[in-house]
């Protein structure tokens, strides 16, 4: 078993602890990770309250997660939006929400080294990724977002966007451990790559939201000199001095999982003052039983909303874990999980025609 993650003068090894059994605390009986006891659980969060048990050591918990999405997934590869008390509330398909599960499944074999486990999973991964790589039906490699009882929205978010080209190449490097190449993937992670750094017009305009300033940057669609100049272009829009970060430009709310992701991002530039800094900084969420308020309004120093999320505690986790260099799987954002060229100059339809 690895060491727990702790930053000296932020956080111990047993607050870390703590804050993954709150985390566990919260979990259903068929393994679902809702937001919070009696919340609403949805594909995304789950797995990322998965990523942090595992990183917390808490292993059967972790895997009746990852069993629970299973068992949840559709024929199509997708997952509905949202589930309350193993109900389904929303049927609506995020693609984001379905790509993430390779996400957590290549963390879970970086942290265990449990080739079978990630084999016994694949099958899940698979198809959620097959599922996703449907919905690229935009001109320039974007996916679109959302499929519902009306059809498809065709229309791309950024944020979305950047986190499934991630997960795309988890998903790739799950299929070279196992030996089952998906060269239909490689392209697809090509050309959305290409649409986040070369076509933002390809995406709904979201830029209030402090997500989609850092996120291309987190999941490693940005990187090296032009990565640090998206992070410098809009720090003073954002960061809010040793509070954390704001969710929207213009409100002032700081929120504890957003401002994690940050300091993540950071890392993933070796700029390590500043993360350490952002982690410290959101520690003012926590409560004593090692869970996390969702942020708070500093306008007027109130909780809101007034619920302690399972994913803000697990965005906490996996950013100690990143700069800790505690677990083996500390560098899951860091540390590309699969090459994609980023420097490509071929138009799209010439990388979309690749053979």
């Amino acid at each position: 078993m690895p060491d727990l993650p702790a930053v000296p003068g932020v956080l111990t090894a047993a607050q870390c602890r703590q804050t993954g059994e709150s985390i566990a605390a919260a979990q259903e009986s068929d393994g679902a990770l809702p937001w919070f006891t009696g919340g609403h659980t949805d594909p995304w969060d789950h797995v990322e309250s998965a990523m942090a048990l595992t990183a917390t050591g808490l292993l059967t918990e972790a895997r009746a997660a990852y069993e629970w999405s299973a068992r949840t997934q559709r024929p199509d590869g997708s997952w509905p939006s949202q589930f309350r008390a193993g109900a389904i509330e929303n049927a609506d398909a995020d693609t984001n929400f379905c790509a993430y599960l390779a996400t957590g499944i290549w963390h879970y074999f970086r942290y265990t080294g449990d080739r079978d486990f990630a084999a016994a999973l694949w099958p899940s991964v698979r198809a959620a990724v097959d599922y996703v790589v449907t919905m690229q039906q935009g001109r320039n490699g974007e996916i679109y977002w959302l499929r519902g009882v009306s059809g498809v929205a065709a229309e791309a978010l950024l944020t979305g966007c950047a986190s499934m080209f991630h997960s795309i190449r988890c998903a790739l490097a799950l299929a070279e451990l196992l030996g089952d190449p998906q060269p239909d993937w490689e392209i697809s992670a090509l050309r959305l790559g290409h649409a986040i750094r070369h076509h933002p017009e390809s995406f709904t305009e979201k830029d209030r939201y402090s997500m989609d300033w850092y996120y291309p940057v987190l999941c490693g669609a940005y990187d090296g000199a032009a990565a640090a100049e998206r992070i410098a272009s809009r720090w003073g829009d954002f960061v809010v001095g040793d509070l954390g970060i704001r969710c929207v430009a213009d409100r002032p709310w700081v929120t504890g999982a957003e401002t994690c992701e940050l300091a993540l991002a950071l890392d993933t530039l070796g700029d390590h003052t500043r993360a350490h800094r952002l982690l410290a900084a959101m520690q003012h969420l926590r409560e004593a039983d090692g869970s996390y308020w969702t942020g708070l309004v500093f306008a007027d120093g109130k909780r809101w909303p007034e619920e302690r999320t399972t994913w803000t505690g697990g965005a906490m986790i996996l950013a100690a874990d990143a700069l800790s260099r505690t677990t083996p799987a500390n560098g899951i954002f860091r540390e590309p999980a699969a090459p994609i060229d980023l420097a490509t100059g071929c138009a799209c339809d010439c990388v979309g025609s690749r053979p």
